[in-house]
């Protein structure tokens, strides 16, 4: 034990950062949680899409769209996403399931719909990245 405390006093500021790096983690989850609801695995998206047929949307520009997006998704880039969102269809309460690079942005503009009504928005964990990450496929179609 006494090593320990040793080792404690001899890295102390190898501590201390790695506390602020936990806290900020732990910050930044819960504001995920708070602002984009439940997030969806690529597994979980997949079911979603195959048994609900979900409205799916990359919230990427459509340079990134071009190079590849998953099947039948609406490219509805995040920055006009407010005023583009009548083109998700007039049923609200069909699933949405929202999908970025990395899977922040998503988040964020679930919460934007959610203020528009719509009901069933899902962000995507981890974005395409995780998607590819997934071995699922992609489409440039």
């Amino acid at each position: 034990m006494s090593q320990l405390l040793e080792f404690f006093n001899h890295h102390l500021y190898l501590f201390a950062g790695f506390g602020a790096a936990l806290l900020l983690f732990i910050a930044n989850e819960v504001h995920g949680a708070l602002t984009g609801g439940v997030k969806l695995a690529p597994l979980q998206a997949v079911r979603l899409i195959n048994d609900r047929e979900a409205v799916v949307v990359d919230l990427r520009p459509v340079g990134d769209y071009k190079k590849g997006h998953l099947l039948n998704a609406l490219n509805l880039p995040v920055a006009k996403l407010e005023e583009r969102a009548s083109e998700l269809g007039k049923d609200k309460s069909k699933p949405v399931l929202l999908y970025c690079a990395l899977g922040s942005v998503a988040g964020e503009a679930a919460a934007k719909l959610r203020k528009l009504g719509y009901t069933e928005v899902y962000p995507l964990r981890g974005g395409i990245n995780g998607w590819l990450g997934s071995n699922l496929p992609v489409t440039v179609k």
